[in-house]
């Protein structure tokens, strides 16, 4: 097993399951030191308890729609694992499925919130401690939704699609730093959170994938720490796509 991520500290948000949790297993599986970030305390115990001999980790409770809470648990990363090298922002919602002239209101501002909105607060929040080393991977996870727009589905879609937006801002901004900034793009993965998605958008989304399979947690996680690593150290601003062939660019 690979040691790449030795003496280096991350954050993973939306890690007390899904892909989250995965790329959470792996990275200590190679030597890294994991803060993980959910809102789902319950599940978050359960998800230090059954990683936490395979390295250092710690769980927080956090809401990544809040910047003061995102900012205590960034410091509080912090002190307890010496600094923060990685940050993984793979919480999100999917919200309800409908068209755009009866979609909620309430639920078009609370998936911006937690996917957009925390993608910004724990970006704004890690990148001062980065900065001290000169060094810092920052690794967004987006969706193909982002990039083509899914029917149904318009405040998943355009919150995605900020997500893809924040993450050229930000990594052009950084580019003449040590800090990388990247996002992937997945499709549909065999997550837990398919329970919050109908059967019809399931299978328009299937049905958009060459390959004709979902993806899995453990490939997203290989992409998603490759571009936690030093390895990736000429791609900033980037996006990975994880489709399976639905999207080439």
């Amino acid at each position: 097993m690979s040691n790449r991520f030795e003496s280096k500290s991350a954050i993973i948000t939306g890690a007390a399951r899904g892909m989250g949790y995965e790329i959470a297993k792996q990275m200590l599986e190679e030597g890294g030191s994991v803060s993980l970030w959910d809102f789902d305390e319950s599940g978050l115990n359960a998800a230090v308890e059954r990683l936490s001999s395979k390295g250092k980790v710690i769980g927080l409770k956090v809401d990544v729609s809040n910047l003061e809470n995102v900012e205590a648990a960034s410091k509080e990363t912090a002190e307890k694992l010496g600094g923060i090298d990685i940050l993984v922002t793979s919480a999100g919602i999917a919200g309800p499925n409908g068209p755009v002239e009866t979609f909620p209101a309430e639920w078009w501002h609370k998936v911006m919130a937690v996917n957009l909105g925390g993608v910004f607060n724990c970006c704004r929040s890690v990148v001062p401690f980065m900065r001290k080393n000169d060094y810092g991977r920052i690794v967004n996870v987006a969706s193909v939704a982002g990039k083509e727009g899914n029917p149904n589905a318009s405040a998943y879609s355009a919150s995605k699609a900020g997500v893809l937006s924040l993450t050229k801002s930000l990594g052009k901004e950084l580019a003449q730093t040590g800090i990388r900034v990247n996002a992937i793009t997945p499709a549909v993965i065999k997550t837990e959170m398919l329970k919050d998605v109908t059967e019809e958008q399931i299978a328009y989304m299937l049905s958009k994938i060459p390959m004709g399979r979902m993806g899995t947690v453990e490939e997203v996680a290989k992409m998603a720490l490759f571009l936690s690593s030093e390895d990736c150290s000429y791609s900033t601003a980037a996006v990975f796509d994880m489709t399976g062939g639905r999207a080439t660019y």
